[in-house]
């Protein structure tokens, strides 16, 4: 099993000077010991406009960042928001691409197109077709990125010229392709598409079970007609994290951050009704905190006992990961920073995995890649010969673009046309 760590940047109010800076230069250090302990991944996603639960709306450059302070942790956008109103396909590629090349190779390329009524409508983005746009653009985003020139698209929703998309990825024909997945359909549609699943739902081990054979089962079926130029058959599931060897220590520091991340979460994309730089999430989280428990008042014995996921000793750690293992979980990815947990305590949480959890799961590892690999094998090789490719066109067929001064030498009445072909 492989592990990972993943970032919002969340950043609850009060806000003072300089807590952005600190944010973010704390989650670099992160990341830096995360490489250092033998973490495989580090993913960072990508919102807009979502106060306090994400400040994280150019993780090109964090990763990029982060690149160039680490050798072997692979540097997940976990998402991209890849809808040409929020990032134009091109330009996509170009970022992926770019970020390969300065990480050696390291990228693994998340997709999404989010639900949050903030992000879609900032970029003018209606949610009825935003499933279309979003397949829209990762199949010709993967031919940019593999294609040698792209020969063009005339789409429905977004259009281009022939060009030859520059920087190529490192990884050939481009890094491994994933979804962000929220429910059992969106696992089902990134089966089909031959990508690997970001299940970004806190589900139990017992409803993971479903998940898994859901997911596996389509990806060795005809069902399954890959999007990209590969099929990167994988699932990764979240959960809280927060380590100590003193189970109520480690509930202190970790559990109402983990709260803190499904309320706001619930707040910007369920129940919530906000305004613009006023909206205060965290003091509303405060609040309906309270106010559950003044009702429903929880026992310290039954706080210390109950499931918390990723929260407890590192021996409740090993059962909780054990679970995931069983089921058939490629890899489980910690929300560590969340709400105000300290960055001292998120350090400290990972030391402790590193040094006392992690190598059991390291230790069966290279066996059940293995395994995995050659019982996929003809399955992905079957789905990869039902892919319909995007043809390259002839040496021939390819247009050619006059230079702007030349055009206006020679008088040309429409250089738009000539600037698109």
């Amino acid at each position: 099993m492989k592990f990972g760590i993943f970032y919002e940047h969340q950043l609850p109010k009060p806000w003072s000077e300089g807590l952005e800076e600190k944010l973010f230069q704390d989650a670099l250090d992160q990341v830096e010991l995360a490489d250092k302990l033998g973490i495989d991944y580090a993913w960072e996603v990508e919102h807009h406009f979502l106060e306090e639960y994400s400040h994280s709306s150019a993780p090109e450059i964090f990763l990029a960042a982060a690149s160039q302070r680490t050798k072997n942790i692979r540097l997940g956008h976990g998402i991209r928001q890849v809808i040409a109103n929020y990032n134009h396909p091109a330009r996509t590629a170009e970022c992926i691409a770019t970020l390969d090349l300065v990480s050696g190779g390291r990228v693994d390329f998340g997709t999404g197109e989010s639900s949050a009524i903030l992000e879609l409508g900032g970029f003018d983005i209606p949610v009825e077709s935003k499933r279309q746009q979003y397949l829209e653009s990762v199949e010709q985003i993967c031919n940019m990125l593999a294609m040698d020139p792209y020969p063009g698209f005339d789409g429905q929703y977004f259009s281009m010229p022939c060009r030859n998309i520059v920087p190529k990825p490192v990884q050939k024909p481009h890094p491994p392709l994933w979804v962000a997945c929220s429910n059992r359909d969106t696992i089902k549609m990134a089966a089909r598409l031959g990508i690997g699943a970001l299940t970004f739902a806190f589900v139990d081990p017992l409803e993971a079970q479903h998940w898994v054979d859901e997911y596996y089962s389509i990806i060795k079926s005809d069902e399954c007609v890959p999007i990209g130029h590969t099929v990167n058959a994988n699932i990764c599931m979240v959960t809280s994290f927060s380590l100590h060897h003193n189970r109520a220590v480690a509930i202190e520091r970790g559990l109402e951050g983990f709260e803190f991340f499904g309320y706001a979460l619930g707040f910007l994309y369920g129940f919530g009704i906000h305004k613009p730089g006023r909206t205060d999430i965290f003091r509303e989280f405060q609040a309906a905190r309270n106010a559950k428990l003044v009702e429903s008042p929880v026992e310290v014995g039954e706080s210390l006992t109950g499931e918390r996921g990723g929260i407890g000793t590192p021996d409740d750690m090993r059962e909780h990961l054990r679970k995931f293992e069983r089921v058939g979980v490629d890899q489980v990815t910690f929300i560590q920073q969340a709400g105000m947990n300290k960055h001292e305590h998120i350090c400290e949480s990972l030391e402790i995995f590193a040094a006392e959890v992690m190598p059991e799961f390291k230790s069966r590892e290279t066996e059940r890649e293995a395994r995995k690999a050659e019982e996929l094998a003809p399955f992905i090789g079957a789905a990869m010969a039902r892919k319909q490719y995007m043809k390259m066109p002839k040496d021939d067929d390819i247009p050619v673009f006059p230079a702007l001064g030349r055009s206006v030498v020679e008088g040309d009445a429409d250089l738009t046309k000539k600037a698109v072909g």
